[in-house]
């Protein structure tokens, strides 16, 4: 009886521990956002290649992705299309500092979507002190796929409005 019960903890421990968290794709996210600011001097990680792409967002996310990229915001040196911003899309800035005092907190579920939202001061070497200690919000929305968190949306926080980079795939791919 005593073995039973702790081979049943002993599964219940190991499900719970492979659950899969939906921190963990906007986690991936921020981690290459963090690392391509903090050297501005070196190229960063592009956070839509055909891996992470395909690794960390949902197949609603890639759909608009893969339609917008039809529409480069520039050409690169090699004549090959750029992406389809010219912007960092977390922070929403072509200009940065390195990013600090960043931090996760996810709402419970609701409708199959969960909110995760990370905060950061993105303005660090920056000599006002307004614009030094101010905090930028970006909420994920992340949904399960095949038992796997994706990442669905993406919403930059400017002036109390939440936008969509869904919706402006969208607009970039009708050519808006």
């Amino acid at each position: 009886m005593r073995t039973t019960f702790f081979a049943l903890s002993f599964l219940l421990l190991a499900g719970a521990a492979s659950a899969a968290d939906p921190l963990d794709p906007v986690k991936d996210v921020m981690k290459v956002t963090q690392e391509n600011w903090a050297n501005v001097d070196s190229e960063g990680k592009y956070l839509f290649d055909p891996e992470p792409l395909g690794r960390l967002y949902s197949k609603k996310f890639q759909a608009a992705y893969a339609e917008a990229a039809k529409h480069p915001a520039y050409e690169t040196e090699n004549n090959q299309p750029g992406d389809p911003f010219g912007y960092d899309v977390i922070t929403s800035s072509q200009d940065g500092c390195p990013l600090q005092d960043v931090n996760f907190k996810a709402a419970p579920p609701a409708n199959g979507v969960t909110d995760v939202t990370v905060s950061f001061k993105q303005w660090t070497c920056v000599d006002d002190a307004e614009v030094k200690n101010s905090v930028t919000e970006v909420h994920f929305d992340v949904v399960e796929e095949n038992g796997k968190p994706l990442i669905d949306d993406i919403h930059r926080i400017a002036d109390g409005e939440r936008d969509s980079l869904v919706e402006e795939m969208q607009s970039i791919a009708k050519g808006e």
